[in-house]
Formats: structure tokens, C-alpha cells, sequence
């Protein structure tokens, strides 16, 4: 489904400058021209000549096959994020990252543009560029967001290094980290718990209705996302014999967990009301919007932003109950089941249905885990759901 942006853009697209103009105008607002099979972009729509030059100077090499040398007399902003921008689509290409991942990057990227401007040399950045730049973020960020946003400022700066695109590592003085782990636990002490109670998620399951209602109870049955649910695929259902096979779409780590009688229901019923998808890669999925799109998905277009429908309609829930607090979200179903999942005594079992992998030896030889454990876990969470765990916990 054309996004309104895209449309805007298709009814706005300019004319080529002369009819021998080498590119042409891309949805996405740029200047472009297919070779060898993909796609390259040299500019703005507002500033054809730039594009053109950029296109001239590099034409040569991409036609070889060829990645274009930067120019000039150093690597810009733009540069660095440009081929960072490329390898990473390669990456995205091959599925060794997901399309979540490489929105993360772009909007990084965008935001070091942002601050420093797009021809400035990086080896003209020094240690008060990233001082300051550090202290605009953490105005708009929380500890963790922070820490999460500097690390991926730092992966840019290193590839820009290790690709050999600048002589030595950027230097960015001793303020530029993430934030400690004091602060870090402070502010998770002010934030308060991050789960439900047990009379807060029997009030949700009662209020919720489909496809909402089997998303939460995979998430409170199987300690699912809400990436978890939007990329879940039928055949990792087995509702025959109440099972699912799913690993996690972030790392690859296998899951593997018993559904509950409840959540049978709902997703036989999800199914039967499930909408047809406009994508063709989409067909295999659990869940559909109304509109046929991804639950959870990247909007397309330039500036890949990320919509989040699971996550959007859950909070409207909390809202409606009066249960919306602070970072209580889709995703405090996953703490929750980390949470009371931890009273069946079997952090093991625990970890291989929340798909958390541990680097310890144990783990390295563990070959297996018993559908039983995995059950009793599932057991302790559905007894504290339906009453108190001091029932039903051995």
C-alpha cells in the first residue's frame, strides 16, 4: 500500500532537464539510474546538476562493477555514511541483519548529517564535537536509548576506519560513552516495575479483542515481541499438538514452547479472520493488518521509519484500562514471562523459550532440553495467570 509521502511524491516527480538527461527521478525524491541490475542515487530532486556531477564522476567505476573512491580532499559525512549505508543494504540483502536493523543505521545516520553537516571532513571531527553532540541527545533520550544511540554513532566511525577510508580511528574524548551502569540502574528504579500483575493481565485478556488478543497471549504464554508476533510464520504453528518452533527474528536463537489451550483458541480464530496480504512475502504470516501490511514494518521511502501497529494498539489498550504507566509497553509481556517463568526454577528452560543464549560451557555442550521442562514453565505462568504462583509452583 503507497504510503502517502510516496504518493505525494509520484504527483510532484520533475521531468527530466533535456531529454538526454542520463538519470531519472526516483519515488524516493533522488536522482537515480539502474546499472548492472541496481539501483544508485547521485541527488536531490531540487539540484539536478550536483547529481549529474556526482553521476560523471563516478559512472566509470559502477559500470566496472566497481565501488566509487571518495573525492576530494577527504572522506565527508556524506561519504562515510554512504558507503556505511551500502554495506549494511548488502548485509540487509544476504538476511544476515533485519530490515529493523538497517532502519536503526539509516536514522543514525541521518542524525550524525544532522549535527555535523554532510561535507564535513571526519577528520576534522574532534572530542567537543561529540561532547556536544552527546549532551543534545541525552536531552530527548533516556540512559538506555543513549547508550544504544552512541554505540551505533561509534559502529559508523569504525567502519569509515576498518573499510580504510580515513588513515586512524576517529578520537572522540572521554565523555562520548554510554552512560554507566549506576545511572543505567537509577533510572530503571524510576521508571518502576516493568511488568504486569496477574489481575492486570486478566483485565487485558478480557478487554483485548482479535488479532490482539493472540498476539498478547503469545506474548505472555511464549514471552513474545511485537517482532516476534508480526514475523511469526504459520509454519512454525503447530496448533494440532500446541506447539511453536520460532526462533528469534533478532538473533537467529532457536524457541521452541507449549501453547496453552487459550492460545489455540484465539489463533484458530485469528486465522479464520485473518486478511489477505498485498504482499506476496507476506503470504505465510500469522498476522495481517486490515490493510494487508506487516503488523510491525518499515514504512518504505527515504527516511525508513519504522511502524509499529503491534505496539500502537496495545498502548491504546493500557490507555482505555487505566493501566498505561511508564515504559509499560507489548514488550513488558517478555519481562513478565522472564519474571514469574523464573518461579518453575529452570532458568534453562526459561532462556530457550525467551531464545536467550548464554556463553558459558554448559550451554556450548547442552545438545537439547526436554518438552517437559518447557511445559512446567509455561504451567507456572498459566497458574499465576489464573490465580497466585504460590499455588502452583513446586
Amino acid at each position: 500500500m503507497a504510503t502517502e509521502s510516496t504518493v505525494s511524491s509520484r504527483l510532484n516527480k520533475p521531468k527530466k532537464p533535456y531529454p538526454d538527461f542520463p538519470l531519472f527521478a526516483h519515488a524516493t525524491g533522488r536522482w537515480a539510474k539502474k546499472i548492472r541490475g541496481k539501483f544508485h542515487y547521485f541527488g536531490k530532486w531540487d539540484d539536478a546538476d550536483a547529481a549529474l556531477q556526482k553521476y560523471l564522476d563516478q559512472r566509470d567505476e559502477l559500470h566496472a562493477g566497481r565501488v566509487p573512491r571518495v573525492q576530494g580532499d577527504g572522506l565527508t559525512l556524506a561519504d562515510l555514511c554512504n558507503r556505511f549505508l551500502t554495506s549494511k543494504q548488502h548485509l540487509l540483502d544476504a538476511g544476515e541483519i533485519t530490515q529493523r536493523t538497517f532502519a536503526d543505521y539509516y536514522a543514525v545516520c541521518d542524525r550524525i548529517i544532522a549535527a555535523f553537516g554532510k561535507m564535513r571532513l571526519v577528520t576534522d571531527l574532534a572530542a567537543d564535537d561529540f561532547e556536544r553532540l552527546r549532551a543534545r541527545l541525552a536531552v530527548t533520550q533516556g540512559p538506555v536509548t543513549l547508550g544504544n544511540e552512541i554505540n551505533r554513532i561509534r559502529i559508523v566511525f569504525k567502519y569509515g576506519y576498518d573499510a580504510g577510508l580515513i588513515d586512524k580511528p576517529v578520537r572522540y574524548g572521554p565523555s562520548f560513552k554510554r552512560p554507566s551502569k549506576k545511572v543505567l540502574r537509577i533510572a530503571r528504579n524510576a521508571n518502576g516495575s516493568r511488568m504486569f500483575e496477574a489481575e492486570e493481565m486478566r483485565s487485558i485478556l478480557e478487554a483485548v479483542s482479535q488479532p490482539l488478543q493472540a498476539m498478547v497471549l503469545l506474548g505472555i504464554n511464549c514471552g513474545f515481541g511485537q517482532t516476534d508476533v508480526a514475523n511469526l510464520p504459520r509454519a512454525s504453528l503447530d496448533l494440532d499438538t500446541g506447539w511453536v518452533d520460532f526462533p528469534r527474528p533478532k538473533t537467529g536463537i532457536e524457541r521452541r514452547c507449549p501453547l496453552w489451550a487459550q492460545t489455540v483458541e484465539a489463533l484458530r480464530e485469528a486465522n479464520a479472520h485473518r486478511p489477505t496480504p498485498k504482499n506476496k512475502a507476506d503470504a505465510d504470516l500469522v498476522f495481517i493488518t486490515k490493510y494487508g501490511q506487516r503488523w510491525v514494518r518499515n514504512s518504505g521511502g527515504e527516511k525508513q521509519s519504522w511502524v509499529d501497529s503491534v505496539g500502537a494498539q496495545f498502548g491504546k489498550l493500557l490507555q482505555r484500562l487505566g493501566l498505561k504507566r511508564n515504559k509499560l509497553s507489548f514488550y513488558a509481556l517478555r519481562h513478565t514471562f522472564e519474571t514469574i517463568g523464573g518461579e518453575a526454577r529452570d532458568q534453562v528452560a526459561v532462556d530457550h523459550i525467551m531464545g536467550h543464549a548464554r556463553n558459558d560451557m554448559a550451554s556450548l555442550y547442552r545438545e537439547r532440553i526436554s518438552d517437559e521442562r518447557l511445559r512446567r514453565v509455561t504451567d507456572v505462568i498459566h497458574g499465576w495467570l489464573s490465580s497466585d504462583i504460590s499455588d502452583t509452583s513446586t
